[in-house]
């Protein structure tokens, strides 16, 4: 009877209909859940109820009875996290806020070692991970963790724990086939993963793993045609489809660096070069290629030492502040661990090489450029204008049928011509006149830590109480200039080198017969062009039994900028972006004027030109005021404090699981972007007529640091449920809210954050005979997305996804679909429209 009305309330609670109960079930259920072991939060072996942190645990059952595709879609559904979808291969795990699609600062980890791109700083979603077959366990870190893990964990970490060869043997194979975007105007498209595991032991003491996967489908699309730039005409009436500067948010070639200002007839008109679509010059084919291959030794049944090689081969769509076509990119990690109950020690190195990829702006911009120059085109584009108003057309239908004798012998999309410059576009490392990405770099890691008090100070520990961890690591990104993308300011012919250091020392003791822990960690980096930074972390956990226990912790996290950041120094489009370091940037934040100030001041002119029959050097005097020179300077490191409450308890002899967690948090000195200009003068009476003029002027987007200080604070709730005849209903909700900002410069990265997401599920692994379910409810909120390329309100969005599994002997057939309605959505603005994705899958276990 106790289980039916629990049964009652959850439903109830949920808005759901109570379905009929046909007999009672015995009440067999365990206090399990907080019996999970992690290792992440402490880098120690413990009981998840012992967590000084909030932390997610996903398990490789979990993904099994999970509707999404893969492991790695199913982490969408974690409490806490949100997945952002650059595209259908590349997607962005964030929690707790300030969210992009290049996340430096979440860190994830395999097995403990870092699977970032080197030049990025972030991982390439899974490119260079493990495969379903290989997948153990998914630990989460919903918030800071650069006491423990460095400099850049400060919004979170994810560690992907992979089997044990040891333990798992034997070989399996899995294969999905699928389809998506249906009902879209490209067609629907197939989908195909192979993936196999083969691990076998010899002799007790060397066992050895294998796995591949070999995936292939066709992306989403991104095709948003709002115009970013509406307004620049509108002191002449020109706007929506008649606008000569519109600039659609996924169309290049059209941005401000390819506009100008041209005098039509005594007014001011800005205009636009024509660009092309995303779809024009981005080939939408997915294609991942990735093996690894690990080599274990136990030279006890409790130490051993092993060897894993990664690689990965792909082709896909990744964003920035651009669009970029990934193609035949290389990720490559080969790392050696030692481990024993007391000590670890870890080295490797990933290996980068962006093959033949390239910049879809780039790409836009230069097949226009090859076709016909900015002057010459501008020029035609005058004449013909002044042609059309001499032949009596209205002032809109001179600009259209000024642009259309410009863009005569245009290159079309999809011919072979075009075709032909998008290959030779492609393969210049040069943004002023192709589009080529060509990085290479490397990225070597050291790390280890001791447990001395697990063996080497027993005596200290049992006279003390107090267990003992200390920690170094160690890590060295080496460039290689490329001539384009990176640049070595010092010696132009040898390789940029960027390193860092740090060390811990972590100490935790109980106390009221271990019902109490308390622990305090300081941790030290070191970088070359930065002082010492001290990173602490002092915690608790309090259970008082052993279904409940309450945690807090208070942290101090700081970001040392990545690569990118330090050392870019890439001319795209006629901008240069520079990295924020002294070495890079020196001179340039002293005698630049900001953008912001610029574009206020030309529109101003014209304005005073258009509307109020002023000159040009009449407007260019009266408004030369609006100028602001630059006051940002080089870049020193983020900085986040953040505070920490949760509880993670089981009620009704464990039929009712729940965590909670409230954080708060407050960043200072984010690393962001600003645009800044330099006039080709000195003279400071000249000053503003060079400024009007984008001819006149260099033009620059620098790292620096934004003037803001900003806070935010939220909570998460988790909630698994166990029902009669082994239904389960697993619920979360996240809330993040933006509270405040000290000032609001727009440099710090936008919140990028819904304030709700929400997932519900219920499934049953066992409905019917040997046939299992779920169905995963997923609602996330509207909220303001904040980027270079575009900003905007993204859309609330809700989705469906559903799986239903046949389990016989060793093989699983799985049949679902995520987004099952096939409603489409963009997680954020710029990227793709993503639809519904379907598929059927078969793993076998020999």
């Amino acid at each position: 009877m106790i289980r039916r009305v629990h049964f009652f309330c959850l439903y109830s609670m949920l808005g759901l209909t109570v379905p009929a109960v046909a007999q009672q079930v015995e009440d067999t259920t365990k206090v399990t859940r907080l019996q999970d072991v992690v290792v992440t939060a402490s880098r120690l072996e413990e009981r998840i109820a012992a967590s000084p942190v909030t932390i997610e645990k996903v398990t490789a059952a979990d993904f099994k009875r999970s509707p999404a595709i893969s492991f790695f879609d199913a982490l969408e559904n974690t409490k806490g996290v949100q997945m952002i979808t650059p595209s259908m291969g590349f997607k962005v795990i964030n929690t707790r806020g300030f969210a992009n699609t290049t996340n430096v600062r979440f860190v994830q980890l395999v097995d403990g070692m870092d699977n970032q791109a080197p030049h990025l700083g972030a991982p390439i979603a899974n490119a260079l991970g493990p495969n379903d077959l290989d997948i153990e366990s998914v630990e989460i870190i919903p918030g800071a963790a650069s006491a423990l893990y460095g400099m850049n964990a400060i919004n979170g970490l994810a560690n992907f724990i992979t089997k044990d060869p040891f333990k798992n043997k034997g070989f399996s194979v899995q294969q999905k086939i699928g389809f998506n975007r249906v009902a879209s105007d490209f067609g629907t498209k197939p989908f195909t993963e192979t993936s196999l595991r083969w691990a076998h032991v010899f002799h007790s003491r060397f066992a050895f793993k294998v796995n591949a996967t070999f995936l292939r489908g066709t992306d989403w699309v991104a095709n948003d045609h709002t115009d970013l730039n509406p307004n620049a005409n509108s002191s002449t009436g020109l706007t929506g489809a008649d606008n000569p500067a519109r600039d659609p948010v996924n169309a290049y070639g059209n941005e401000s660096s390819n506009r100008r200002t041209l005098s039509l007839n005594g007014k001011n008109y800005v205009v636009a070069r024509t660009g092309y679509d995303e779809r024009d010059v981005v080939d939408y084919g997915i294609r991942n290629a990735k093996a690894d291959a690990s080599i274990a030794y136990a030279i006890t049944p409790d130490m051993r030492i092993s060897y894993t090689c990664r690689i990965a081969n792909l082709d896909n769509v990744y964003q920035r502040a651009n669009r970029f076509r990934l193609d035949d990119y290389r990720l490559q990690q080969h790392g050696l661990t030692f481990q024993s109950p007391s000590v670890v020690i870890r080295a490797y190195v990933n290996l980068e090489n962006t093959g033949k990829s390239y910049n879809a702006r780039s790409m836009s911009e230069n097949i226009d450029k090859s076709f016909k120059k900015d002057d010459v085109w501008y020029s035609d584009y005058t004449n013909a204008y002044k042609a059309a108003v001499t032949n009596g057309e209205t002032v809109a239908t001179a600009h259209h049928t000024a642009r259309d004798a410009a863009d005569a012998g245009r290159p079309q999309p999809g011919t072979p011509d075009f075709q032909n410059l998008i290959a030779q576009l492609g393969d210049i490392n040069n943004w002023d006149y192709g589009a080529a990405l060509r990085v290479q770099s490397r990225m070597v890691h050291a790390e280890g830590q001791v447990n001395l008090t697990k063996q080497l100070l027993q005596s200290f520990r049992t006279a003390s109480g107090i267990d003992m961890l200390v920690g170094f690591d160690h890590r060295t990104y080496i460039i290689v200039p490329d001539g384009n993308y990176f640049v070595n300011p010092k010696e132009t012919d040898k390789n940029i080198t960027y390193g860092r250091s740090g060390a811990f020392v972590q100490l935790t003791r109980n106390f009221f017969s271990g019902k109490l822990k308390l622990g305090a960690t300081l941790r030290a980096d070191k970088n070359e062009y930065y002082a010492l930074k001290w990173n602490p972390r002092f915690t608790a956990v309090f259970a008082p039994v052993e279904e409940h226990a309450f945690r807090f912790s208070y942290q101090n996290g700081y970001r040392f900028p990545s690569v990118f950041e330090a050392f870019s120094n890439v001319n795209s489009g006629g901008v240069t972006r520079v990295g924020g370091l002294p070495v890079m940037s020196s001179g340039i934040f002293e005698t630049a004027y900001k953008r912001a100030s610029i574009d206020a001041f030309q529109a101003a002119v014209n304005t005073g030109v258009n509307t109020n029959s002023l000159t040009r050097n009449e407007a260019i005097v009266k408004n030369q005021n609006l100028l602001a020179k630059n006051d940002y300077t080089y870049m020193e490191p983020e900085h986040i404090r953040s505070l920490e409450f949760g509880y993670r308890g089981q009620l009704l002899r464990g039929v009712l699981s729940w965590d909670i967690d409230f954080y708060y948090n407050r960043y200072d000195q984010f690393i962001a972007q600003v645009e800044m200009n330099i006039p080709q003068t000195t003279n400071p009476d000249s000053i503003a007529f060079y400024l009007v003029d984008k001819q006149k002027q260099d033009r620059y987007r620098m790292w620096t640091n934004s003037h803001t200080v900003t806070y935010n604070y939220g909570s998460s709730l988790g909630l698994v449920y166990r029902m009669p005849a082994n239904f389960k209903i697993i619920g979360n909700a996240t809330y993040s809210r933006l509270q405040r900002k000290t000032s609001n410069d727009g440099l710090e990265d936008g919140f990028n954050t819904p304030q709700w997401i929400t997932n519900v599920s219920l499934g049953n692994d066992k409905f019917f005979g040997h046939v299992g379910f779920m169905v995963t409810y997923r609602w996330q909120s509207s909220y303001y997305w904040q980027s270079f390329l575009v900003n905007g309100d993204v859309p609330a969005y809700q989705t469906v996804d559903a799986q239903v599994s046949y389990q016989w002997s060793k093989v699983l057939l799985k049949i679902g679909g995520s987004n099952l309605f096939n409603r489409y959505y963009n997680s954020f603005l710029g990227g793709p429209s993503i639809g519904g994705l379907y598929y059927t899958s078969i793993t076998v276990q020999l």
